[in-house]
């Protein structure tokens, strides 16, 4: 599938879709994974991130399976649950259980250890990980979660993570970046935060950007100095998107 650029009449790109199945795949017995730059193995050296965000991956874990204990080094870790639960234990302590609904995040900063399980025997957990180079480095590492259903069911963009304020669910060392996530009814519309870069990741359902067209499951788009733009849910199955405004 050819990739969608829409541009102002200088040509400068402005609107960079990136379908689903333009992504890197990592498959395993336990685990289909999904990524939207470069990671592990995949490389691609004119897609190694966008702006601050280095890493945005769409994980499906089986039944018992998991990410075991690994190390993490200055990197501000974002994870959100679609479907199912996830598992987290930390080498600082930290532990919990992420579930649709719960804003979580990890800074790794000087270093951390941590496993990503899914507990149940019976359910796949359908999650994505977002990963945003920090403004500080060596920071002691930490762990933050907090519910944001009832937020949710507004059906408005919700700030979830964010380094500067605003009212975001959970801090993040990076006084540049903003995430937000939505759940938004079948038929109704947000308008995308304007800033100099805007990733958008439709992560569920269907939406339509003014002036870019339609985006389905999977799919994102990049923004560069796009201005104010609506994004409208699909009449027939609404939308969950996340969205990371970003200064730099």
């Amino acid at each position: 599938m050819e990739r969608t650029i829409a541009a102002d009449k200088d040509g400068a790109a402005k609107v960079d879709i990136r379908r689903a199945s333009e992504r890197f795949v990592t498959r395993a017995s336990w685990l289909i994974s999904y990524h939207s730059f470069s990671f592990a193995n995949h490389y691609d050296p004119d897609n190694l991130r966008f702006g601050l965000l280095v890493v945005n991956n769409d994980d499906t874990v089986q039944p018992n399976g998991g990410f075991r204990s690994h190390p993490h080094m200055d990197m501000e870790i974002v994870t959100w649950v679609l479907e199912g639960a996830l598992e987290h234990r930390d080498s600082t302590g930290g532990a919990g259980v992420i579930y649709p609904g719960l804003a979580q995040r990890m800074s790794a900063g000087t270093g951390i250890w941590h496993s990503e399980m899914n507990p149940s025997s019976e359910h796949p957990v359908h999650f994505v990980q977002m990963w945003v180079i920090p403004d500080t480095t060596s920071v002691r590492p930490g762990y933050e979660q907090l519910d944001i259903r009832g937020e949710l069911k507004r059906g408005q963009l919700v700030p979830l993570a964010g380094g500067r304020g605003r009212g975001a669910a959970v801090s993040i060392h990076q006084r540049d970046a903003l995430l937000w996530v939505g759940k938004l009814a079948p038929g109704t519309s947000v308008a995308i935060p304007e800033a100099p870069l805007v990733h958008l990741y439709v992560a569920k359902g269907s939406a339509k950007l003014e002036g870019a067209g339609m985006l389905a499951t999977a799919d994102a788009a990049r923004l560069c100095d796009a201005g104010a733009r609506q994004l409208n849910a699909s009449p027939r199955d609404g939308a969950e998107v996340l969205i990371w405004e970003m200064r730099t």
